[in-house]
């Protein structure tokens, strides 16, 4: 069933809230640098939902989503997507109240970062350089900075507040102090126009083994007050856009260690770069070199004891880079199917193990071809299903696989399936690669498999990873 359906309904009221006072230079921001991440409809409900706040005024009037759907020209589906689109990035916070009566949101608008916490953000800027390219991106932060003025030379005259008003007798008051107190107060129910502080994207810190990182580090070595809650977030982000992991990631912090043994924020966030350019040359990193979060591996340290799991254990260690290189024998991929990769886990979120079962499934469907249209589809609905484990990944495929079979019956009951008339695409060491991917040690040994298989080969060993999706696999190494 379709997720919108239990959270999200025509007839649900909503409102809108501005967190503090959005400015007009914010539409600036928004729309050169996170439209590029959030593409133009996720940035349209942000504007639309900013326009129905009044100025100077923090809420909005009560609406029906309807009139949300309305406005837009999109259906429920694409609000509830687009929506989830603006929480994760920072500038969405909802909150819901279910009562017997009526189901009511609050959408509260997040201002976004300024250009400066932007580009310094460790996580938005580096997917931004990935989306424009170095020169645009150049460009863009061109725009944002200005020359620094150096006052250095320059003598401070500035008058004081003392030097320039003196202060109030008390002879001169004429109110009391009751009444003072009474009009400088404000009521609880109220609040004053301010600028709130901005937070950006949060990562939880479960995205980080923070248990696994301070045992392999001495108190001695690196006081663990060190760790404030800033330096802890921003050892997470590090973590996940440069893919440290929490062994690795204690050089790094040694490196931004001051002469009071205190963590610069600025050197790890350069020490984490460093580090991440040695490995890998100057590229920056792309989010298809994510692996599967720890905290959602089903087998992370089991040891498996049929195919199935450790076809598992397997999708959950590798990324879905690593995996489309394993398949082509060591060949980059496509840039073409990179980008597929890449906009399926920024639009729809999905975990890197779970992505890896998708190209499993895809390709297994698609004769060795990732179909960009087949590709978005499936991920869009495994996100609807809330797929987060490679485990529920590979369940719901073998449903789908099912369902395939019935329909594929079904047809060939009703009229003739037409003969084969083109070859596989795939060289047949390519099908070799995708099939060792569920074969067991023993058998990836051997140089059995020839370089021409014959398509009853062919067959058997598709039906062989079919298998291993529908658990059927031998239950013994």
């Amino acid at each position: 069933m379709t997720v919108h359906w239990k959270e999200l309904l025509p007839i649900d009221e909503y409102m809108v809230r501005t967190n503090g006072i959005l400015h007009e230079y914010d539409r600036k921001v928004l729309t050169m640098l996170y439209l590029p991440l959030i593409g133009s409809t996720c940035y349209s409900l942000y504007m639309a939902l900013w326009s129905e706040v009044e100025a100077n005024r923090f809420w909005s009037e009560e609406k029906k989503h309807l009139h949300l759907m309305s406005m837009l020209q999109l259906n429920l589906q694409q609000i509830f997507e687009e929506r989830k689109k603006l929480e994760g990035i920072g500038l969405l916070k909802t909150y819901v109240n279910n009562d017997d009566a009526m189901r009511t949101y609050i959408y509260e608008l997040q201002p976004p970062l300024s250009p400066k916490n932007f580009f310094d953000d460790g996580v938005l800027n580096i997917y931004l350089y990935n989306r424009l390219g170095k020169k645009s991106f150049n460009k863009m932060k061109q725009f944002f900075s200005d020359t620094k003025v150096d006052t250095n030379t320059f003598k401070d005259v500035t008058s004081t507040f003392s030097e320039t008003f003196s202060s109030v007798n008390p002879s001169e008051l004429y109110t009391s102090n009751e009444e003072m107190a009474e009009a400088l107060n404000i009521k609880d129910d109220e609040q004053y126009a301010n600028r709130e502080k901005t937070y950006g994207i949060l990562l939880s810190e479960q995205q980080f083994d923070f248990s696994l990182f301070f045992a392999g580090i001495s108190e001695v070595l690196i006081p663990h007050e060190a760790f404030s809650k800033e330096v802890k977030e921003v050892i997470t982000k590090l973590a996940f856009v440069y893919h440290i992991d929490p062994i690795e990631m204690k050089k790094v912090v040694i490196q931004a260690l001051d002469e009071n043994d205190q963590i610069n924020i600025e050197a790890l966030r350069k020490a984490a770069r460093d580090y991440y350019q040695l490995e890998n040359g100057d590229a920056l990193p792309k989010l298809v070199e994510k692996v599967q979060p720890i905290h959602l591996r089903t087998m992370n340290t089991a040891e498996p004891i049929n195919k199935e799991e450790q076809l598992t254990k397997q999708l959950e260690q590798i990324s879905p880079y690593q995996l489309l290189v394993d398949i082509s024998g060591g060949v980059e991929p496509a840039l073409s199917d990179l980008k597929i990769i890449e906009n399926i886990m920024i639009n729809q979120k999905l975990n890197a193990g779970v992505v890896n079962v998708l190209i499993y499934y895809v390709m297994l469907r698609s004769d060795m071809k990732l179909s960009k249209n087949y590709m978005e589809k499936l991920a869009s609905h495994w996100a609807r299903k809330q797929i987060k484990t490679v485990k529920e990944a590979m369940e719901l495929a073998r449903d789908e696989h099912r369902q395939y079979q019935e329909w594929a019956e079904s047809k060939k009951n009703s009229s003739k399936t037409k003969k084969q008339t083109a070859k596989s695409n795939a060289t047949p060491e390519q099908k070799r690669r995708l099939l060792m991917l569920g074969l067991d040690e023993s058998e990836m040994s051997r140089n059995s498999i020839s370089q021409e298989m014959t398509e009853e080969e062919r067959m058997k060993r598709k039906q062989k990873m079919l298998d291993l999706l529908e658990g059927k696999g031998d239950e013994q190494h």
